[in-house]
């Protein structure tokens, strides 16, 4: 990739996770990568762009990070979880992810909302793939891959982002086990 689309990219990611989308401007992301306005305009034609090549370059990043986990080898089950808790973690700690999710919170702004929306559905898609193997090869009880995809993503969420709120945080293998309970002795053989 080109070098200087590079430095826009990470001049964008920068700002768009100190200032958030709104308070980011493509004079502040030209002035950060040392590129003039025009030159990053050669590249993305507008900030928006810009923000979506973000996005898919995160939903790449946790994709190989899911991928990691479930290259380390158990059941169906722990493999779920491992991929499933690391692309969450990742995205609970990632600044740019962080600012977004308080820019759509105050200001509800419509690129933030969009981006949050992308990078759900990846992890969402992830995971509907390998609960279809996983339905395919018998290892889960038949199911509807997107929606059980969706709802383990939103219970790890709830435990692992919302719970935080008023309690202590929870442990991964205390995460892990209260998945186990609430939902996967409902749908593993």
């Amino acid at each position: 990739m080109d070098q200087r689309r590079e430095n826009i990219l990470d001049a964008a990611k920068k700002s768009f996770a100190l200032f958030g989308y709104k308070g980011t401007t493509v004079d502040q992301i030209a002035k950060i990568a040392s590129v003039g306005k025009g030159t990053l305009y050669l590249y993305f034609e507008t900030k928006e762009d810009l923000l979506n090549e973000i996005v898919k370059s995160l939903i790449a990043e946790m994709r190989k990070l899911a991928d990691a986990s479930i290259s380390k080898g158990g059941t169906i089950m722990e493999k779920l979880h491992s991929a499933t808790y690391s692309i969450l973690v990742y995205r609970k700690e990632h600044e740019l992810l962080l600012k977004l999710s308080q820019e759509v919170a105050q200001f509800g702004t419509p690129a933030s909302q969009h981006a949050l929306r992308e990078i759900e559905e990846g992890v969402i898609g992830y995971i509907k793939q390998h609960l279809e193997i996983a339905v395919a090869n018998g290892s889960i009880k038949p199911c509807d891959p997107e929606i059980t995809a969706f709802v383990l993503v939103r219970m790890y969420l709830v435990l692992l982002v919302d719970w935080e709120r008023k309690h202590p945080p929870l442990t991964n293998e205390q995460i892990s086990d209260l998945i186990q309970l609430y939902m996967m002795d409902g749908i593993a053989l």
